[in-house]
């Protein structure tokens, strides 16, 4: 009994650190990021490769503040 407990708040709270954060990974590591909204979308964002001008299209993680996150490892979009 004590163990379906355990694994129950133990689910519990990685189900409220999905609800809450964006985790995004970077060529340097991985980087957490406040949600706006409690949902479970974009809960994982992979920000390497070439396809990182995506994540300035998704208002989800604009809203929460990509830009910023992406600025600190030195992507930025510019005007041409």
């Amino acid at each position: 009994m004590k163990y379906v407990i355990v694994v129950v708040v133990v689910l519990g709270i990685v189900l409220f650190g999905a609800l809450n954060y964006h985790v995004i990974r970077v060529d340097g590591g991985v980087k957490f990021l406040k949600k706006s909204d409690m949902t479970l979308e974009d809960t994982y964002v992979d920000a390497t490769g070439s396809n990182k001008y995506k994540l300035f299209l998704n208002p989800a993680l604009i809203k929460a503040g990509i830009k910023k996150v992406l600025a600190d490892e030195g992507i930025t979009i510019n005007k041409k």
